[in-house]
């Protein structure tokens, strides 16, 4: 009772000011950092998305603890349950690194055939590159075998399953925001942005008109706030996407790794990048060339300002819900933030929650309906090394050689 009398009068109001301007000061920074790493180029902007899957698979690892229980007490000493727990660290980043080999070395070979290839030293382990994978994997699982305790045995097991669904679910994830970022960095940074603005937004709709509540999870998400969210974030998707395509830097496949904002930036523009006039008819005709004062009787549309929009409803419908799984992830385990890596907005795992779901979201509905697909000297160079013998590489040279030379491509040989 004289604690809670001698306590210093809007004690509470202070500190929730504090909360506020160390949250609003990091978010400033990041902001800066974020716009400073996407004007750098496709390599620091992959780093970045590598530290921050590294730094979340920290977080969500360490929530569970390897303990040996029998009837409330430790079956063996503290010396030998530390032993177990630092080896189970191990193995949890040894399984990380070989997941990372595996799908990072994958995205390598596919995006940089013409490199990769092309280089005596790493075609062998392009060309076995998933045979190394897996025997690596398999190095792994035969340590985790042979360390298996009987006492051990159900935490062992537990934490087996828990990091290979931390591994899915995280460095799969940061796999497919990558091919994203490779496929043109605009494709990264349109979701991105959504996702920041409809949390952003939501919050603003929520605490001003916000009555209803969303979801148990989640107590402060209001209906109003859902709702404003979304048609904010739709409006923003098209003025971003229509700003954003008008750049090469963006829009060109990171292929060339030393590109930075600064350079001047070159490629085949993907059809959705293109603009083109959509035929308008009445009484449109007659409204926009009043307006205009001159005759106008189409409008110029691209198609990425429709895939802008879809992907603002995803980020608006769905991928808030990456942010109610993580809700009942850390109710579950009765912890406030996976972690406080973050100053004012605790951990990783918090800021990236959605982020994870809108970036494979991406990767599918890319690759699914706009990618397009183009026979390239990298992919051919790929099947020459892979499916050809060296008798049959040399017969393909000479008889590429001679054709070239019949069609005055070539000097003489």
């Amino acid at each position: 009772m004289r604690d809670v009398v001698s306590a210093p009068p809007g004690s509470e109001r202070a500190k929730k000011i504090r909360s506020i301007i160390v949250r609003t000061m990091t978010t400033l920074i990041m902001l800066a950092l974020f716009f400073l790493i996407m004007a750098g180029g496709t390599p620091f902007v992959v780093m970045l998305v590598l530290v921050c899957q590294a730094l979340v698979y920290r977080e969500v690892t360490a929530l569970f603890e390897l303990t040996a229980q029998s009837g409330g007490r430790p079956i063996e000493g503290k010396g030998a349950e530390k032993s177990e727990d630092r080896w189970s660290k191990t193995l949890n980043w040894y399984f990380f690194a070989v997941t990372n080999y595996f799908l990072y070395g994958e995205s390598l070979i596919h995006y940089f055939k013409h490199v990769v290839f092309a280089d005596a030293w790493l075609t062998p382990f392009a060309t076995n590159h998933r045979f190394i994978s897996f025997m690596l994997y398999m190095i792994g699982f035969v340590g985790f075998v042979s360390n298996l305790k009987r006492q051990y045995l159900r935490q062992q097991f537990g934490l087996f399953c828990w990091v290979h669904m931390t591994l899915f679910l995280i460095v799969v994830s940061s796999h497919f925001i990558v091919n994203n970022i490779l496929e043109g960095l605009i494709w990264f940074w349109v979701p991105a942005c959504l996702v920041i603005c409809n949390d952003i937004f939501a919050y603003v709709w929520g605490m001003s008109f916000g009555r209803t509540p969303l979801i148990q999870l989640s107590p402060k998400k209001t209906v109003e706030g859902f709702v404003g969210a979304f048609f904010t974030t739709l409006v923003f998707a098209y003025i971003l996407g229509t700003f954003s395509m008008r750049f090469n830097y963006m829009i060109c496949p990171g292929h060339d790794l030393g590109v930075t904002a600064w350079d001047n930036v070159e490629c085949e523009k993907n059809p959705v990048f293109i603009w083109r006039d959509l035929p308008i008819g009445e009484p449109l005709v007659t409204i926009l060339s009043a307006w205009a004062r001159r005759p106008v009787t189409s409008i110029p549309v691209a198609p990425f300002q429709f895939h802008s929009v879809v992907l603002a409803a995803f980020a608006s419908l769905v991928a808030p819900f990456g942010g109610f799984f993580a809700s009942g992830f850390k109710r579950a385990f009765d912890i406030k933030d996976f972690g406080d890596s973050i100053p004012g907005h605790g951990g990783m795992t918090d800021r990236m929650d959605c982020q994870f779901l809108m970036g494979m979201f991406t990767y599918v509905y890319y690759s699914t309906l706009i990618r397009v697909n183009h026979v390239t000297p990298g992919s051919i160079l790929q099947i020459v090394v892979s499916s050809l013998g060296p008798q049959e590489q040399i017969e393909l040279y000479r008889e590429l050689t001679s054709y070239l030379h019949g069609r005055g491509l070539l000097g003489s040989v």
